[in-house]
Parts: C-alpha cells; sequence; structure tokens
C-alpha cells in the first residue's frame, strides 16, 4: 500500500517546534564530535595490551563493522528523517512493542555515555588533583559532586537549543581533529621503530602475537567499539538538518571513515614509537609499563605520558587540555542525543507523554532533565570509567541491530514510498550489519552480556508500570509483530554462553560457568546462523503495510490534540 510522502512528513516527523539548525557540515562535525570522546585517548594503550601490532588490523575491521552498520541506516535516514530514529524506525516496522524494546536500550547506553566521558574527564584530572578520585579510579565524594555539576552544564547548554549547541560544537570538533593530527604526526616524527610490528617480546612474537581472535576480541574489550558508537547521531538528528538527502549519507559515511582513517594511523604511531628493549622485556600485555615515568601514568594517560617520555613537554600539556575537551564535547552532544530519544519514546506513546514537550527553542526540556539525573544515577553502580564502558558498548552496539533489518522490511512495507538514497544492495548491506551487531556482542563475551540482558529485563518492568499506569494513552504494545525482539535476546545470550569469550580477563569461563563449546571460528559460525534465524523471524512478524500506513498517517486530530498537550504556549 502506498504512503502520501506529504502526510508522512507531518504526521510521523517530527514536532515542527524541533528546529532545521544542522547543515552538512555542522551535522557532520556533530558525529566526529561524537565518535571522538574519550575512547582515541585510552584505546591505542588497551588494543596493544590485547592485540599486539594486530591492533591495527582491530582498527581496520572495527571500521568495516561500523561502515556495514552504518550504511544499513543510511536509506533510513533521508527516507524518514527522524529526532531520535533509532526509536522510530522499530516502531514503524513492528510496532510499539519492538519499538519500546530498542528504545529503552538505546536510551540507557545514551544516558551512560555522558556519564563514562565526564568519568574520563576526572580520571585525567585526578593525577593532579587527588581529591577528585580513589586509588582505583572511583569517585571521591568532591569528585561525585563535580561529576554531577558537570553533568548539569551539559543540560544547561543543551537547553538553549541547537543553534548554539552547534556552534559550539564545531570548534570543539576542529580542536579534536587538529589534535589527533598532531600527535600523530608528532610521535612518528620524534620515535618510529619499524621492528616493533613484528618484535619477539616475553609472551609471543610477530604481528599477531594473540591470534586473530586477539585482534577481533578487542574490537569491543579495548575501547575499540566504543571508539565509533557516535555515528548514529547522523540518524538522531535526522530531523533537524536542512538537506537529509544530502547531510544524512554524508554524515554516516564520512565520520566513520575520517575517525577510522585517523584511528589506525593513531595506533600506528603508538606502537612504533615504543622503545624496543623496554618492549621485548615487558611484552605487549604489560605495554603500559614501556612508558613509565615512576607512576603507573602509562595506564592512566598512555599518550600524554609517552608525549613526557619522548621529551615533548609541550605535547603532554595539549593532551591533558585535551583530556577535558574531547570527553566534554562527546558528553555535551549525549546529553542531546539522550533527550531526543525520550523524547522520541515520548511521540510513540511509548513513554509518558511529558517527555515530549519542548520549549520555545525547540528543545525537548524535560528529557534533558531526564537525561541529567539518569547520568548522575549511573555514577552510583559504576563511579569509574572502565566500569561503564564495556557494558555502555554492548547496549548501545544491540540497538544498532533493528535498523539492519528495517532496511529491509520497509522495501516490502512501504514499496512506493521516495527513497532519495536508495542503497542497490540492501540484502547484502542488511544482513551483513546484523551479523556485525551479533559478533561485537560475542566478542564483548558473556561477563558483558548477562549484564546487558539485565538492563534489558529492567526495562521491560517499568514497560509494565507505564501500560498499567497509562493505559488511556499506552499504544497497544503489538506482541504478536514484536516478540521476535525477545528470540533475537536470547540468542545472543546463548550463542555468547556457549562460546569462550569471557569478557573479563580476570575472569575466564571456566569461572564464569559457560560451556566452552567453540572458540572464534565456531562462534562465527554460530553467530551467521543466529543471523539467518533472526532475519527470518523478524521478516515473518513485520506489521502489514496497511498497518504502517495507518501508524505514519494518523488523524491530524490526534496530532493537534497532542501538540497541545506536548507543547502548550510554544
Amino acid at each position: 500500500m502506498s504512503v502520501e510522502t506529504h502526510k508522512v512528513d507531518r504526521v510521523s516527523g517530527d514536532d515542527p517546534h524541533l528546529k532545521k539548525e544542522f547543515g552538512t557540515v555542522g551535522l557532520l562535525f556533530t558525529a566526529i564530535g561524537s565518535i571522538i570522546g574519550s575512547g582515541w585517548l585510552f584505546s591505542s594503550l588497551e588494543a596493544s595490551a590485547l592485540a599486539g601490532p594486530a591492533a591495527i588490523l582491530t582498527w581496520i575491521v572495527g571500521t568495516i563493522l561500523f561502515l556495514f552498520i552504518g550504511l544499513s541506516y543510511a536509506e533510513l535516514g533521508v527516507m524518514m528523517p527522524r529526532s531520535g530514529g533509532v526509536a522510530r524506525y522499530p516502531h514503524y516496522a513492528w510496532g510499539s512493542f519492538a519499538s519500546y524494546s530498542f528504545g529503552w536500550v538505546t536510551w540507557l547506553a545514551c544516558a551512560a555515555v555522558a556519564a563514562v566521558e565526564v568519568s574520563a574527564v576526572l580520571t585525567y584530572a585526578s593525577s593532579y588533583l587527588p581529591w577528585l578520585e580513589n586509588p582505583n579510579k572511583t569517585l571521591k565524594p568532591a569528585g561525585l559532586v563535580i561529576a554531577i555539576a558537570m553533568l548539569g552544564l551539559f543540560v544547561l547548554i543543551n537547553f538553549f537549543g541547537v543553534k548554539w549547541f552547534a556552534r559550539i560544537n564545531n570548534v570543539l570538533v576542529w580542536w579534536k581533529l587538529g589534535m589527533i593530527v598532531l600527535v600523530v604526526v608528532a610521535i612518528m616524527v620524534a620515535s618510529f621503530h619499524p621492528g616493533n610490528f613484528s618484535l619477539t617480546t616475553s609472551d609471543g612474537s610477530g604481528f599477531a602475537p594473540k591470534g586473530i581472535s586477539g585482534a577481533m576480541e578487542a574490537i569491543p574489550a579495548a575501547g575499540v567499539a566504543f571508539s565509533f558508537l557516535g555515528w548514529r547521531q547522523g540518524i538522531e538528528l535526522a530531523g533537524e538538518t536542512d538537506n537529509p538527502k544530502k547531510n544524512v549519507p554524508i554524515t554516516l559515511i564520512g565520520s566513520i571513515v575520517i575517525c577510522g582513517i585517523l584511528y589506525i594511523l593513531l595506533q600506528i604511531a603508538f606502537i612504533g614509537a615504543l622503545n624496543p628493549a623496554e618492549l621485548a622485556h615487558h611484552g605487549w600485555p604489560n605495554v603500559g609499563n614501556v612508558i613509565k615515568t615512576g607512576t603507573d601514568a602509562g595506564n592512566f594517560s598512555p599518550l600524554a605520558t609517552m608525549a613526557s617520555v619522548l621529551g615533548m613537554s609541550w605535547l603532554a600539556g595539549l593532551l591533558f587540555a585535551d583530556a577535558f575537551i574531547s570527553p566534554g564535547d562527546t558528553g555535551l552532544i549525549y546529553t542531546s542525543v539522550t533527550a531526543r530519544m525520550s523524547y522520541a519514546m515520548g511521540r510513540n506513546r511509548n513513554a509518558p507523554e511529558v517527555l515530549a514537550k519542548v520549549n520555545t527553542n525547540g528543545v525537548p526540556w524535560p528529557s534533558l532533565i531526564l537525561a541529567w539525573i539518569a547520568g548522575a544515577i549511573f555514577f552510583l553502580p559504576f563511579p569509574s570509567w572502565q566500569a561503564l564502558v564495556g557494558v555502555v558498548t554492548s547496549l548501545t552496539v544491540l540497538s544498532f541491530g533493528s535498523g539492519s533489518i528495517a532496511l529491509l522490511t520497509f522495501r516490502k512495507q512501504l514499496p512506493d514510498m521516495e527513497r532519495p538514497y536508495r542503497s542497490r544492495v540492501p540484502w547484502v548491506i542488511g544482513p551483513l550489519a546484523l551479523l556485525a551487531t551479533n559478533l561485537i556482542m560475542f566478542w564483548a563475551g558473556w561477563d558483558q552480556v548477562w549484564k546487558m540482558m539485565c538492563a534489558v529485563a529492567i526495562g521491560y518492568v517499568f514497560l509494565a508500570i507505564f501500560q498499567v499506569a497509562d493505559r488511556g494513552r499506552a499504544p497497544k504494545l503489538e506482541f504478536r509483530n514484536g516478540w521476535w525482539v525477545l528470540v533475537w535476546f536470547a540468542g545472543i545470550l546463548l550463542v555468547s554462553y556457549m562460546g569462550s569469550y569471557s569478557g573479563d580477563p580476570a575472569k575466564p569461563h571456566e569461572a564464569l560457568g559457560q560451556a566452552n563449546l567453540y572458540g572464534f571460528y565456531g562462534g562465527i559460525l554460530a553467530n551467521i546462523v543466529l543471523t539467518a534465524i533472526v532475519l527470518g523471524v523478524a521478516w515473518y512478524c513485520q506489521l502489514p503495510p496497511e498497518r504502517v500506513d495507518e501508524i505514519l498517517n494518523e488523524t491530524e486530530e490526534i496530532i493537534e490534540k497532542d501538540e497541545g498537550k506536548l507543547a502548550p504556549g510554544v
């Protein structure tokens, strides 16, 4: 059944009070600014420790995997540019239960990222402000107060609207891009030992001392996947760009490719700059000790410490400054995105309607306040950068999976809808993107996967409460079309449990009670089977075209009623 494009844009689109302030550069820089956060400050060290020189392969494969995932959203982002699109596309394809499932996962992950970035800022600062953190890098009471205040500052900046936010972000992204290029060039010029890439060390030799399996495990474990998560901002803010046909694909593809190239060059520079004699003695797992300066700074601020070891104190000073700027900018962006996610869920009636209110600047201010509260809560059970990153990565990657399937189902559900950007090989891109999602979660390990699913289960408790408390407004769950999500989640648990990746170096699979039925190659095969099953079940469960048409073309009276409630006086 065909869909009238002008109706779809009016009714299923964004609140007209959301401003169209993002141009090509603004949207691209928002994604790049979100990608380049705290990850690049730590991941070169962590990837080297896990994979040795094969960390270069880790970044290459990571870039390719996220490129497939991003490409699966390129058509959707232009076809239906929606703020909070990751939560809305499942709503159109499978109804409210699927929409809520992915919306909750996405919102939870985004809310935690701002806390992660604030924690990174304070971790760096604690080297000269010891009253911020304990020796184990958890926040002291004074640090907790400052962390909550920093989150509040992010909310305040976003409160003034997208235009001010975009102006600030563009300046900060130029700084962040310039810093990475400067670090790569300066370190390569100061010290570069080609022999490091095939060095014999105390724990192994050659380019891949831990094998290909170690290189792939490093994608989630070393923060490589975490370092790419910001590409999604091209989708989350697609409803606020002036030319989505051009800007969304450029943002999705450009942000991943640009950052991937920079990350690969940074990894090469880091490995090449290490002292060969010290590296041979300590080995790759203890690579942080190679750049010691009398303390453990090499493990806490690796790039700044390396700059100091190489005699570039000026660069170390800039890196310590960047430890505020890069994570701070990413935290600023994710505060905005978290608010727009709950805004989208409010518009979909999967959350209380107050979350969809906007102010005169077009900003969903109740959702901003909720993002502040949620971020502050994350500091309590996860008071350190290391404690947060693993779960955040798994949750965020899980939220990406629905887009790769919606790309395919929309071809049947909405065959006549205009597609300014049309994927030529959706049945290649979609399955590969879903497989990439499954593999990253598998390599994250069982310890991360079961924690992630506990967080998902908490969301379903909230869903049940909302269904009872707001029965007059809450939409039908359409569980008969959304039950496939539970099959996928159960499959992720099963495949991870049966594998050998624990997700915690201190806890081998035996300690976690895993079945250990297969390793690296068996895990790939198991995830291929899981991908095929999920695609088949999700395709079977898709809403009929008439129902999709009905969702997209709600009556004008309902929309006017909602806008009167959600944005009074705006």
